[in-house]
């Protein structure tokens, strides 16, 4: 295996591993700047074994936090410090997720979500999800319930100019009252109504996904169950072929079999992978907090004193393993779960989510056993334990 340090300027190449991902070549990737190129014969290259792999960075839709900091925190900092530490799980975009809280407290980490912008080398922040306030109280999860209110339009509104324009996907319980009028504002706004920490059942959620809230949020986590007389949201969600939907494949929040059972309903291109990750992501087992919350990680869980699950500490690249593990999947259906269907739920599909010429060069490199090698975020190295890449 070969690499290059020598900061020479040009395009580069990973060579000789299997290419995912629309690549124009399939045993090799150019790098042109922060983009995919045309293939040069001639580049400088990195020679990976043929048993490798090459594929589009991973996007985490739903993140709120890593490495101690969280979104709600409303610092600057520690959204850098979120966004440097991505890599390291092969995450090259992610959402800023927000949770229920103050309005105040919302409203500032929104604020600073503004003029925020990922350090070169770091994982892109494509915008915000705004998880809660609009919540339902029965299903708030780690949400915290005295915090939750009705969908307000207006506040919304004055959200997103906070924001500049950042809030990508907004998670709200549609049947709540004013839930179905925010639907319908969403939509026409162009921001991904999602449906989440809801008790609506599957009428309800057709009826939501029909005027625009064509998303579930966290697939079977704080929802109605998936029962034989009452299919309630997650029926609503696998079924109706508008629709895409999170899932947190890291075999707590949901059982491998019903992982399986998404995948088998949904195909692989209407799930799309997250963490839902809190401050604890990269820090092991002790004590944290979200929200406001005492949680205790414990064994890869992340739970509040009553035992509830509080997000997660499940790393992008794990996740990936498992799809392929619980589903029994092909890398090319992990990899649509992992990055495309993202890519076009977020409205980034003309730069992310394909190794295609002209795309952002935002690509993994996984070993034979899919373990992660190399990270790259739109040209730079950003994730290099082995230290074989090329500093152009």
């Amino acid at each position: 295996m070969s690499s290059f340090t020598d900061g020479a300027p040009g395009p580069w190449q990973l060579r000789g591993a299997q290419v995912h991902g629309d690549a124009p070549d399939s045993r090799a990737i150019t790098v042109a700047g922060s983009r995919i190129g045309a293939p040069v014969p001639d580049a400088r290259a990195i020679d990976l074994p043929a048993d490798w792999h090459v594929l589009p960075g991973f996007i985490d839709a739903h993140i709120h936090g890593a490495m101690g900091a969280d979104v709600m925190d409303a610092e600057v900092d520690g959204l850098a410090r979120i966004a440097r530490y991505l890599p390291a799980e092969g995450t090259t975009s992610f959402l800023a997720t927000t949770m229920t809280g103050p309005t105040d407290a919302i409203e500032a980490a929104l604020s600073v979500t503004a003029g925020f912008e990922s350090a070169p080398g770091a994982a892109e922040m494509l915008g915000v999800h705004l998880e809660g306030p609009f919540v339902d109280p029965d299903k708030a999860g780690a949400q915290p319930v005295e915090h939750i209110i009705a969908p307000d339009i207006g506040l919304f509104d004055r959200w997103q100019t906070v924001s500049d324009g950042r809030i990508r996907v907004v998670t709200l319980a549609p049947e709540q009252p004013g839930g179905d009028a925010l639907v319908a504002h969403l939509t026409r706004q162009g921001v991904r109504a999602s449906i989440g920490h809801s008790s609506c059942s599957a009428a309800q959620a057709e009826a939501a996904i029909a005027a625009g809230a064509a998303r579930g949020t966290h697939l079977f986590n704080a929802m109605t169950g998936l029962h034989h007389r009452e299919p309630g949201a997650p029926c609503a969600l696998l079924t109706n072929p508008a629709t895409r939907c999170e899932i947190i494949a890291d075999g707590f929040h949901i059982t491998p079999a019903m992982v399986k059972l998404a995948f088998c309903a949904a195909g692989r291109d209407r799930l799309m992978a997250i963490t839902d990750a809190m401050r604890a992501k990269g820090l092991g087992d002790g004590n944290y907090e979200l929200g406001g919350q005492p949680v205790t990680v414990q064994n890869g869980q992340a739970r509040l004193a009553n035992g509830t699950l509080a997000g997660s500490v499940l790393t992008f690249d794990a996740a990936f393993r498992n799809l392929l593990d619980f589903t029994g999947c092909e890398l090319a259906d992990a990899i649509a779960m992992s990055s495309t269907n993202a890519a076009h739920d977020l409205g980034v599909a003309d730069r992310k989510g394909s190794l295609a010429e002209g795309f952002d060069a935002d690509l993994v490199v996984l070993d034979a056993d899919l373990q992660l090698r190399l990270t790259v975020c739109r040209g730079i190295a950003a994730y290099d334990p082995m230290g074989m890449a090329i500093r152009s």
